[in-house]
């Protein structure tokens, strides 16, 4: 399934611009072609699931994450990880963290990018 929405970027400085979202995963969106993955969780794998448990939690975490940026994100940068993806803080047009949502929804798991990833099977 793939997820392309048109919606208002608005970057740190709050100047709002169109911009092209694309939700890749639970914990990943490309905005006009930029890889971003959201800080901070953890989201199972739609691509290299280890199991259907894992599969199907990945499309419903991809699919809540595209409702949450459908009306545009605010992104703050928080540099690169090692697959030169941009680290970043992602809000929703309303100014929620994204990532809160997920972790609360049971969508995600909280994580700091150091150390073995939990299971989702």
């Amino acid at each position: 399934m793939r997820m392309i929405l048109t919606a208002i970027f608005t970057a740190i400085s709050l100047s709002a611009i169109a911009a092209e979202i694309r939700v890749i995963d639970g914990d990943t969106i490309s905005v006009d072609g930029e890889r971003i993955r959201i800080i901070g969780i953890d989201a199972p794998e739609t691509r290299r699931a280890k199991c259907d448990a894992e599969y199907r939690r990945g499309m419903a975490a991809k699919a809540r994450l595209g409702v949450l940026v459908a009306g545009g994100v605010q992104i703050r940068s928080q540099g690169r990880d090692r697959y030169r993806r941009t680290l970043a803080v992602v809000k929703d047009m309303h100014g929620r963290d994204v990532a809160t949502i997920l972790i609360r929804e049971g969508l995600a798991r909280a994580y700091n990018g150091r150390g073995r990833r939990q299971s989702w099977c």
